[in-house]
C-alpha cells in the first residue's frame, strides 16, 4: 500500500490537516467533473439537503464507478490508520457545493475530543480548485489537540480566527483532516459555485452515518473490490 508521504504525515499530526495530490490524474479531472454534475442532476429529492450556504447530495458510493477510487485511495487509508489507530470504516461520502455569494461558515469541529465518536478522519476531494475567493476551507492549526471548541471561546465563530489558514489547492487535490480540528468554509465571493466530495472515516465499531448495505443495489456490490467492501464494512 502506498503510504502518506512522511512530510504530509507530519503536517497532519502537527497541524491537524494536510492537502495532498488526490487519486485522479490531471487527465481524468474533467471526467470526474462531468460525473459529479451528472450525479447531482440525477439525485432524488430525498438525497438532497439545501443548507444556508451549501447544497449536499448524499451517498456517492452508489453513484458510479468513477468515484470508487476516492475512498480506497491508499494515502487516505494510511492517514485513517494514523488518526483512528484501530480498525475503521467509511461513515459518509457525499457531494457538497458551496453556492456563489455565500457567507463564511462558522468554525466548528466534526467531533469533540471527549466524544464517544472520537476519533474521526475527514477528507475533501476538490472538484474545483479551492481558492481564497471561492470558499476554500479554513483551519486553525493545532486545534485538534484542544478540548475546547470555537463555540466555547469565540463570540462569533463566523469571524476570522487570528491563527486560521486556508487549505487551497488545484482541482483533484485531497484535503485530509482530524475531525476535531477547527474548520469551516470561507465566503464564496466568486461568481461560480465551489464543488467538492466529502467524507469521513470512523472506528469500525461506531455507527456510520450511512447504512451502505441497505442502500446498495446489486450492480454496485458486483463492481466493488474486496478492499472497497472491507472499507464499507459490508
Amino acid at each position: 500500500m502506498s503510504e502518506l508521504p512522511a512530510d504530509a504525515a507530519a503536517e497532519l499530526q502537527d497541524n491537524g490537516f494536510v492537502v495532498i495530490p488526490g487519486p485522479k490524474a490531471p487527465a481524468h479531472i474533467e471526467e470526474l467533473i462531468h460525473a459529479y454534475d451528472a450525479a447531482i442532476a440525477a439525485a432524488s429529492a430525498g438525497d438532497v439537503r439545501v443548507g444556508s450556504t451549501s447544497t449536499r447530495v448524499t451517498d456517492f458510493v452508489n453513484r458510479g464507478p468513477v468515484f470508487d477510487d476516492v475512498y480506497v485511495f491508499s494515502p487516505l487509508l494510511d492517514a485513517c490508520a494514523r488518526v483512528i489507530g484501530r480498525p475503521s470504516k467509511l461513515s459518509s461520502f457525499h457531494a457538497r457545493t458551496v453556492r456563489s455569494q455565500s457567507p463564511a461558515q462558522e468554525l466548528h469541529v466534526d467531533v469533540q475530543r471527549d466524544s464517544a465518536d472520537w476519533p474521526l478522519l475527514g477528507f475533501i476531494l476538490m472538484i474545483d480548485a479551492f481558492r481564497p475567493d471561492n470558499g476554500a476551507t479554513r483551519f486553525v492549526p493545532g486545534s485538534h489537540c484542544w478540548m475546547r471548541t470555537p463555540a466555547d471561546t469565540m463570540a462569533d465563530p463566523r469571524t476570522a480566527h487570528d491563527d486560521e489558514v486556508l487549505a487551497c489547492g488545484p482541482a483533484g487535490s485531497l484535503l485530509v483532516f482530524h475531525g476535531s480540528t477547527w474548520h469551516g468554509h470561507t465566503a464564496n465571493t466568486s461568481s461560480r459555485p465551489r464543488r467538492s466530495l466529502q467524507g469521513a472515516f470512523i472506528p469500525r465499531d461506531g455507527r456510520a452515518a450511512i447504512d451502505w448495505a441497505a442502500r446498495m443495489p446489486a450492480e454496485t456490490r458486483a463492481r466493488l473490490s474486496p478492499l472497497a467492501q472491507h472499507v464499507l464494512a459490508l
